[in-house]
């Protein structure tokens, strides 16, 4: 990691946090530039490379303000971990300047992730979330959920299943390279691993509800009957007799902060 980097990111939590600066939790998207032809391209056909690319910044778009609605309600900041290497310039111009930007290339999805997370460790910031770019409608009560759940004291990862088999978002209060490591990007198995990696490593996990990625032809029919046709998602209901202790940051009997359940409901893209 570069430390002209490291001394960017430093300075712009500095500059938005104060010299009273506390805990904050750093929220990334992992985000690519919208370059037709290049980007999104497992959403063509319906759309053209053209409308995949506008889509995409519409997304970002939708994310970066997700955060900062979040942002409101808890101490959050927002980043993009953008790709590729010197398109810096397209951010500013299409998203809030409370945005900061870092750039993330790596030759796996798994290297992307721990560069970024060390970066923003590294900047100080008390916890992380890494955040797909595929999920405009995520409602941004879970950020904030997300946040707290990693504020409450004890070492812990939170885990916001996607109904692909993956994960919308990953947040974590100390670095677990493990978690990144030998894992089958782009699969149905990555939530399953995760959660074997964070079980073997003897962590705590609490699960967000559930939301989906768009990136298919199936998944944009479920955008468009979400947001044209008031067809709301099956998200998932937390078991809340457990989220709110674990939110007061009581511990379980144990001594461990208990794993949230979730009930399922089935999917219905």
């Amino acid at each position: 990691m570069g430390n002209a980097l490291l001394e960017a990111v430093q300075l712009a939590i500095a500059h938005e946090s104060g010299p009273s600066a506390q805990y904050r939790c750093a929220i990334a998207v992992m985000a690519k530039a919208s370059i037709a032809g290049t980007t999104k391209t497992r959403r063509v056909p319906p759309l053209t490379f053209e409308e995949a690319a506008l889509l995409n910044t519409q997304f970002l778009r939708d994310a970066a303000d997700n955060i900062l609605t979040a942002a409101n309600s808890a101490p959050i900041s927002g980043w993009m971990a953008y790709a590729p290497a010197g398109a810096e310039e397209f951010f500013p111009s299409n998203l809030p300047a409370s945005i900061g930007l870092i750039e993330t290339v790596a030759t796996t999805l798994g290297e992307c992730l721990h560069r970024i997370a060390a970066t923003l460790f590294d900047a100080g910031n008390g916890a992380v979330c890494l955040l797909n770019s595929d999920s405009p409608t995520l409602p941004p009560a879970y950020l904030v959920t997300a946040d707290t759940v990693l504020a409450a004291p004890g070492d812990r990862i939170v885990i916001g299943p996607a109904s692909d088999g993956g994960y919308y978002l990953i947040g974590m209060k100390s670095l677990h390279v493990d978690l990144f490591d030998g894992m089958d990007w782009s699969t149905d198995r990555v939530l399953s691993q995760t959660m074997a990696k964070a079980e073997k490593l003897g962590l705590s996990v609490v699960s967000l509800p559930g939301w989906y990625d768009v990136d298919d032809a199936q998944s944009l029919r479920t955008l468009v009957g979400e947001v044209l046709e008031g067809k709301p998602f099956e998200e998932a209901r937390i078991c809340l007799c457990l989220m709110l202790p674990l939110m007061r940051g009581i511990r379980s009997p144990s001594g461990r902060l208990p794993a949230t359940v979730i009930s399922m409901r089935p999917w219905s893209p």
